[in-house]
């Protein structure tokens, strides 16, 4: 895969965006455990429409507004993975959901455990909002980017 990335300055510390030229590929808080997954890839930093999209809707979001659009996004991961971020992109705004509730929504055997694997391998933080996704009791559990930012995304969109 080319890879080209770009930074972008949150409220909540940097953020890296990758691209595989035409789509986001994946958007991470700098130095957290995502950056890790594109470590081993050779990336260029380049100006691209996509970009100047993530930056839009990222600029709209941390205003506290509601995105009404997403940039064209192209995550990888394995079938299941896909299955399940396809999910939360359908968690509302400023809503949530459980990891239980997501399995339930795959079949009605899946583990929750399952669920918070694929979740934890999302891509394409914020966008992707795996942020929304909570414990079945409502407590606030797995954000690879720190419990912190989650309760500070949540608070946003509360708001």
């Amino acid at each position: 895969m080319t890879c080209f990335t770009a930074p972008y300055n949150s409220p909540l510390g940097g953020m890296t965006m990758a691209s595989d030229g035409q789509a986001l590929a994946a958007l991470w808080f700098d130095g957290t455990r995502e950056e890790a997954r594109f470590a081993d890839k050779i990336c260029t930093t380049k100006a691209l429409p996509v970009f100047d999209e993530t930056r839009r809707w990222l600029d709209m979001y941390f205003a506290g507004e509601q995105p009404d659009f997403v940039p064209l996004l192209a995550p990888k991961g394995t079938p299941f993975r896909m299955k399940v971020w396809d999910i939360l992109l359908t968690i509302p705004y400023g809503e949530t959901m459980s990891y239980g509730e997501i399995a339930r929504r795959i079949s009605p055997t899946m583990s929750a455990q399952a669920i918070g694997g694929a979740v934890g391998h999302n891509p394409i933080g914020i966008i992707i909002p795996c942020h929304r996704v909570i414990g079945a009791d409502g407590s606030l559990t797995g954000y690879a980017s720190g419990l912190d930012r989650k309760r500070w995304l949540l608070e946003l969109e509360w708001k």
